[in-house]
C-alpha cells in the first residue's frame, strides 16, 4: 500500500510531458494525474464558453474521453495542457450548437474566486469576477467565445479561426469588440 502511495505521488508531481507520455501507453493513473491537474481550468473555459454549469459538466466530461481516447495520438507531450483545451472548446462548441441560443441564468453565471489571503481580498476578488461573470453574459455569444477562448484558454487567433471556421481577421475583430465592452462594463465597477 505505501508503493501506490508514493506512486500517486510521484504521479502528481511528474511534468505534463512523462504523464502524457504514460498515458499514451495506456497508463490510467497517469492520464487521471493530467485530469485532476487540468479539469479545473478546463472546466473555466467550458463554462465561459457555455455559460451553464451543467453544460460545463457535460463538456469538460465529453472533453476527457476524448483525450483519452486520443491521448495515444498527442504529437507534443509537452503541450497536453493546450491540447486539452483545444478539446474542451470544440466539446463546448459542438454542445452550444446543439442546444441552439443559449440560455443561460444569472445564477448559472456565479463565479467562485479562489479566496486571497484575506476577506477584504477575497471580497474584492469576489466582486470583480462576479461583475466579469455579469460583463461576459452581455456580450454576443460569438464574442464572448473568442474571448474565452483567447483570454481563459490561451488559444492563439489562428486555432480559434479554425475551431469556429471563421477568418482569423473575424477572431482579432470579435475579441478587439469583446475586450472593448468589457472594459466599459467593467468601468462600473472600478
Amino acid at each position: 500500500m505505501n508503493f501506490f502511495r508514493r506512486t500517486a505521488a510521484s504521479l502528481q508531481s511528474s511534468t505534463d510531458a512523462l504523464l502524457a507520455e504514460r498515458a499514451a501507453d495506456g497508463d490510467i493513473d497517469a492520464f487521471e494525474a493530467l485530469a485532476r491537474r487540468h479539469s479545473p481550468a478546463m472546466q473555466a473555459q467550458a463554462r465561459r464558453l457555455t455559460m451553464s454549469a451543467s453544460d460545463a459538466d457535460d463538456a469538460v466530461q465529453d472533453a476527457l474521453l476524448r483525450a483519452w481516447s486520443g491521448i495515444a495520438d498527442l504529437r507534443e507531450p509537452a503541450a497536453v495542457r493546450g491540447w486539452m483545451m483545444r478539446i474542451t472548446a470544440n466539446s463546448a462548441l459542438a454542445l452550444i450548437r446543439r442546444r441552439g441560443p443559449s440560455t443561460a441564468n444569472e445564477d448559472e453565471l456565479a463565479l467562485h474566486p479562489d479566496p486571497g489571503p484575506g476577506p477584504e481580498a477575497a471580497s474584492i476578488s469576489g466582486s470583480a469576477l462576479t461583475h466579469l461573470g455579469q460583463a461576459l453574459s452581455k456580450l454576443p455569444e460569438p464574442q464572448r467565445q473568442c474571448w474565452v477562448m483567447r483570454e481563459m484558454g490561451g488559444l492563439p487567433y489562428e486555432e480559434i479561426a479554425k475551431l469556429l471556421d471563421i477568418s482569423e481577421t473575424s477572431v482579432r475583430g470579435r475579441i478587439t469588440r469583446a475586450r472593448a465592452t468589457l472594459v466599459k462594463e467593467m468601468e462600473a465597477w472600478r
